[in-house]
């Protein structure tokens, strides 16, 4: 776009407010000078005229004049400085009602309260939310105890998220805005707030909450995972007789060679079908946050020797080495559901070990964090790496790098997703560094103190 078509475009819109913008019509005056805003000076006035009165009777005429001239300069004063403030007063009022106006239009709820939590903004977008009026809102006091009124019941635990049934926190501590995903019941919402506070000067003079219905989101997405449910459960008996008539037949001594290859290669397919259906259904109970955990307290390094054992065959299969470093931490214990995390760390030695090269390595390292109640753990393989463009995708729900799919046809790419959560689940935090062609190292966190560890399961979120 040119310069001209862009001038073209803006022409209608001021850039700057014009002399005749900020001057108050004759008709505004009119109203303003007879305004209660005025009756300070009115009372000057007369005062003053009275004033003048008394000096033209009892003093001379110089100093009567003087004292006139005196009085007038101070009406003027006075009159211009009260003008000023009305100015200002109507541009502020005018913004705010600009401001209200388009909060109004907003298709998502708009709350803004005080710090003494006084509703002050309430659009109607709010109102369809809460099914209550904004005059029956604004100018009210919002407090916990509202909780207990039916009526403002879902406002309050809206306002006060530790009140709802189900809050999840969706950004880091300290961010602005703080989102958080709330589940409310009777009726049954969806709701994504993020609240950011109103600052005047370096002080929050209040708080802003933008609400996002998500119901409706919702209930297509739990409709689609229990479809995915319900089609894994009816799969899975199925897929389970021909895993165990393949077993059986590739044990047959009376097969041809040929015949024991395609009830190999059957067997082998039927368990990567399996391997699938119970990944599908792992996803489906995490995004429900029903995957259930139970959590007891392990010895680290014992719990971390017991996974290198059980991969082991696996490594020595596919030629690769395993290492086991873990470090000063032989007699740690931690907090953990060491079925779920065994999952976890199973899965990210596996990946190692097959998108690995002939000779090549895993090594599994424990390290507690300094000055932190935290143990990081490291899972560093010298395969085929990522690809930069493939890192923001890692932990998605069925990605897969293009070098992986070209070393491994087979795979969901459901696993680094599920080891992902259950780190998470855990109060852990995990994320990779690579590097394309010389390896990839996985690193997660796992806290030493369980006031870490969350409370409760809660529906996941990539």
């Amino acid at each position: 776009m040119t310069d001209k078509e862009a001038n073209f475009d803006h022409a209608d819109i001021p850039t700057a407010p014009s002399p005749a913008a900020n001057a108050i019509p004759e008709s505004k005056k009119t109203s303003i000078i007879f305004s209660g805003e005025m009756r300070p000076f009115w009372i000057f006035v007369f005062s003053s005229l009275l004033l003048v009165a008394v000096d033209f009777l009892y003093l001379d005429l110089a100093w009567a004049v003087a004292s006139a001239i005196i009085l007038f300069a101070l009406a003027l004063l006075l009159y211009s400085g009260i003008l000023r403030i009305i100015k200002k007063a109507e541009l502020s009022r005018a913004v705010s009602e600009r401001l209200e106006g388009i909060i109004s239009t907003i298709p998502d709820g708009v709350i803004v309260y005080d710090r003494d939590f006084r509703v002050t903004i309430f659009n109607p977008a709010a109102e369809g939310i809460f099914s209550v009026r904004r005059d029956e809102i604004v100018g009210q006091t919002i407090g916990p105890n509202r909780a207990q009124d039916p009526k403002l019941r879902l406002l309050a635990q809206t306002i006060f998220p530790s009140l709802a049934p189900l809050a999840v926190k969706r950004s880091e501590p300290g961010a602005i805005p703080q989102v958080v995903d709330i589940s409310l019941s009777d009726p049954a919402l969806e709701l994504r707030v993020a609240t950011s506070p109103v600052l005047a000067g370096n002080e929050a003079a209040g708080f802003i909450k933008v609400i996002i219905d998500r119901t409706r989101e919702v209930e297509i997405y739990r409709s689609k995972s229990e479809f995915i449910t319900v089609a894994a459960h009816q799969l899975q008996n199925p897929i389970t007789t021909i895993y165990w008539a393949l077993d059986i037949l590739r044990k047959d001594a009376s097969l041809s060679e040929e015949s024991k290859e395609v009830v190999r290669e059957g067997f082998v397919s039927s368990q990567n079908l399996s391997k699938i259906v119970n990944d599908l259904l792992d996803v489906s109970k995490i995004e429900e946050g029903k995957f259930g955990y139970n959590f007891q307290d392990v010895n680290i390094t014992s719990f971390f020797g017991e996974i290198m054992k059980n991969a082991a065959p696996a490594a020595k299969s596919a030629g690769v080495n395993l290492y086991f470093d873990p470090g000063k931490e032989t007699t740690l214990t931690i907090n953990i559901d060491p079925a779920k995390l065994a999952m976890a760390v199973s899965n990210l030695i596996d990946n190692g070990i097959r998108y690995n090269l002939k000779n090549g390595s895993v090594t599994v390292s424990l390290d507690r964090l300094p000055d932190k109640p935290f143990v990081k753990i490291a899972i560093k393989d010298t395969g085929v790496g990522i690809p930069p463009e493939g890192m923001d995708k890692l932990f998605k729900k069925f990605f897969r790098a293009e070098n992986a799919v070209k070393v491994q046809t087979e795979g969901t790419g459901l696993g680094l997703y599920i080891a992902k959560n259950i780190v998470k689940r855990h109060g852990g935090s995990i994320w990779a560094e690579s590097v394309l062609g010389r390896g990839t190292t996985f690193y997660f966190t796992l806290p030493t103190d369980p006031k870490y560890i969350p409370h409760k399961e809660a529906p996941y979120e990539e």
